[in-house]
C-alpha cells in the first residue's frame, strides 16, 4: 500500500477553550493567530482528503502503562465546565481502523485500553470542534497517552502508521497538546524565567525539520517549561517517522503565558489540492513553508489595496515563516473577476531581502507602474483578483528542453541587452515557439535573432 492512500497528514494543535468562540467570548480577540492556525491546519486536513482523524491528547484519562481510546460507537464532547454546555461534539469511532491500533500495538507489548460512556477531554474537544466548524467531517479515533518511557511513545506512533498504512484509508493525525505554561509571571503554572527555551526548541527543530531534537531534547528544559504536549508530540513524530517531512509552523503565540503552537510535521495533498511545486535557491520548493496557498495572494491584495487607498506601503509580517524568509524572484498579477488582465509586474532575480517583501513592492509595482495600464484605482478595488508566481532559479536551456505548460522562459539577445520573459501555463500560448516568439517580443528583440533561452518553473498562488 502506498503511502500516500493512507497517512496524509499529521500536525500539532493546541487546545486552549478559549479558543472557541462560545467559551472565549470577546477574549478570542487574545488568541486570533491560533484560531486562524486552526482554521488553515483544517483547510490542509480537508485538502488531504483525510476521511478519518486520529487525535492523542494528554488530558484523556491517564494509565501509567497503557494508551487508552475512547470506545463508541459514537464519541461525544461538550464545553459544560467552560460556562458552554450548548456547544456539542459528536463524531463515529473508526472502528476497523482502532482495532488495527490495538494489534499492531500489542505486538511490541503496548497496550490500548478502551474507556466508555465518558464525555471527551477538551483537550480531544477543542481540535475536533475547529476541526467540524471548520467544514471537516469524518470518522475520529481518541486516543490519550501514558506514563511509559518517551521511546515507547515514539514507538506507539510508529506503529498507528502501519495500522493506517495496512487500512489503506486516507488519515491525519493531531497531537493535541499546548507548550510551556510559565512564561509569563502571571501564567497558570507560576513563571520560570527560561521556560521560554523549551518552547523555541520546539518551534525550531519544527521549523528546520529536525524532530528529532524534540524527541532528544534536555528533559530538565521540558519540566522547567511545566508543559503538557510533549508526550503526544512524541507519538505524533513516530507517526509521521519514515515519511518525506514536510513540516511547518503554522502559528505560534503566547498571550497568557502558556504556548500555543499550530504545526505541520507531514501533509500530503489530495488530488483536487495538488499544485506543481518549484525548487528555489536548490532544494526548497516555495510552498514547503508558506503560511497556506490562500495566504500568498492575500498579501499581495493588502499590499495593493493600503497603497491605493492610502498611500502607505504595508511592512512584512512580524513572524515570517521560512518560505517567505527566502529570497526568490516573483510576479504578481492583478486581474479583473471577469478574467482581464490589469497589471503583471515581477522580478526574475530577487532584489528584496525576503520574499514577503518581494511580494508587497512587486504587488504595487503591478498595480502602479505597468506601462500598459493605467494605475489602479480605488473603485476598481472590488472587482480585482490576485496571484503570486513564484520564480525557481533559472537555468540555461535550449528548445528542446522548453514545454510552455511546464516551464516559463527567459530569452535574452546575444549581448545581454535585451530580455524577455513569459511565465508558463498561459492561455493561447501552447507551443514552444509561440512561447519564445511572445517572451522575445515582450523584450523588443527582432525576429531571427540569436537568442539565449533559460527556463524555469512557477509556483502559483491564486485567489
Amino acid at each position: 500500500m502506498a503511502h500516500t492512500s493512507s497517512l496524509v497528514f499529521a500536525g500539532i494543535a493546541p487546545h486552549p477553550p478559549i479558543m472557541v468562540p462560545e467559551v472565549g467570548r470577546d477574549a478570542i480577540a487574545e488568541v486570533r493567530s491560533s484560531i486562524a492556525g486552526m482554521a488553515e491546519l483544517t483547510e490542509r486536513i480537508i485538502a488531504s482528503g483525510a476521511e478519518t482523524v486520529v487525535i492523542i491528547s494528554p488530558h484523556a484519562p491517564l494509565e501509567a502503562s497503557a494508551f487508552i481510546a475512547y470506545d463508541g460507537p459514537q464519541l461525544y464532547g461538550d464545553f459544560a465546565n467552560f460556562r458552554s454546555a450548548s456547544t456539542t461534539i459528536q463524531a463515529e469511532v473508526d472502528e476497523e481502523l482502532l482495532s488495527e491500533i490495538t494489534r499492531k500495538a500489542a505486538e511490541d507489548q503496548l497496550l490500548v485500553l478502551r474507556i466508555r460512556r465518558q464525555a471527551l477531554d477538551h483537550g480531544t474537544t477543542v481540535p475536533l470542534y475547529f476541526l467540524q466548524r471548520n467544514g471537516w467531517q469524518g470518522r475520529v479515533i481518541a486516543l490519550g497517552y501514558s506514563y511509559l518511557s518517551n521511546e515507547e511513545h515514539v514507538l506507539f506512533g510508529q506503529r498507528i502508521r502501519q495500522a493506517i498504512e495496512k487500512i489503506g484509508r486516507r488519515v491525519a493525525f493531531i497531537a493535541s497538546g499546548d507548550l510551556s505554561h510559565r512564561l509569563k509571571r502571571d501564567a497558570p503554572a507560576g513563571y520560570n524565567p527560561d521556560a521560554h527555551l523549551f518552547d523555541e526548541e520546539v518551534v525550531d527543530a519544527i521549523r528546520t525539520r529536525s524532530t528529532s531534537r524534540i524527541v532528544n531534547i534536555d528533559q530538565e528544559m521540558r519540566r522547567m517549561a511545566g508543559e503538557c504536549g510533549y508526550r503526544s508530540m512524541l507519538v505524533a513524530i513516530g507517526v509521521s517517522e519514515g515519511a518525506d517531512s514536510n513540516c511547518e509552523v503554522i502559528s505560534y503565540e503566547a498571550p497568557f503565558g502558556v504556548g500555543y503552537l499550530v504545526a505541520q510535521l507531514l501533509s500530503k495533498a489530495g488530488i483536487a489540492a495538488a499544485e506543481p511545486s518549484v525548487p528555489v535557491n536548490g532544494n526548497q520548493k516555495p510552498g514547503d513553508d508558506l503560511s497556506g496557498r490562500k495566504k500568498i495572494p492575500d498579501l499581495a491584495r493588502r499590499s495593493i489595496e493600503t497603497f491605493v487607498t492610502s498611500g502607505a506601503v504595508i511592512s512584512a509580517p512580524h513572524e515570517l515563516t521560512e518560505g517567505l524568509r527566502a529570497r526568490a524572484g516573483c510576479f504578481v498579477s492583478i486581474k479583473t473577476l471577469d478574467g482581464e488582465l490589469r497589471g503583471c509586474i515581477g522580478t526574475i532575480d530577487p532584489v528584496k531581502d525576503t520574499l514577503a517583501e518581494e511580494i508587497i513592492w512587486n504587488a504595487i509595482s503591478a498595480a502602479t507602474r505597468d506601462p500598459r495600464f493605467s494605475p489602479v484605482r480605488k473603485d476598481e478595488l472590488a472587482n480585482l483578483k490576485y496571484s503570486v508566481d513564484i520564480l525557481s532559479t533559472p537555468e540555461a536551456c535550449t528548445l528542446n528542453d522548453l514545454d510552455p505548460k511546464i516551464f516559463g522562459v527567459i530569452v535574452e539577445d546575444e549581448n545581454g541587452l535585451r530580455r524577455g520573459l513569459l511565465l508558463p501555463n498561459l492561455a493561447g500560448i501552447d507551443t514552444v515557439n509561440k512561447q519564445v516568439e511572445h517572451a522575445a517580443g515582450k523584450a523588443g528583440i527582432a525576429r531571427d535573432t540569436p537568442l539565449k533561452l533559460f527556463r524555469f518553473r512557477a509556483d502559483r498562488y491564486s485567489e
